[in-house]
């Protein structure tokens, strides 16, 4: 936020918001937030999708069987319509799971 209190425009900030636009569209709601060179795209308690304005990247939901670490996805920010899609399989997931969406 700048000092007027408007989000300011970055590489991320855009990037978030096309892609909560179009979540949008497909009834999928989400807040969008931005600062040091990142934005998040927060749509349910376990999927936050956050962007440099490269990459989206999220959690899957699912860890390593070797590691423990959480295991993401990570589509670059011109292949929208495949985050998209990739982002509404998370949200079903979740869904049929009993997650609680942002809103």
């Amino acid at each position: 936020m700048n000092a007027q209190g408007a989000l300011v425009t970055t590489p991320a900030v855009r990037a978030a918001w096309r892609l909560r636009d179009e979540l949008a569209g497909r009834g999928v709601l989400g807040d969008v937030h931005g600062g040091y060179g990142l934005a998040l795209v927060l749509l349910w308690a376990d999927l936050v999708v956050w962007t440099d304005g490269a990459v989206y990247r999220w959690w899957t939901g699912r860890t390593s069987p070797k590691t423990g670490r959480r295991l993401y996805m990570v589509y670059g920010v011109h292949d929208l319509a495949v985050t998209v899609r990739g982002v509404m399989l998370r949200c079903a997931d979740l869904y049929e799971s009993g997650g609680v969406p942002v809103r």
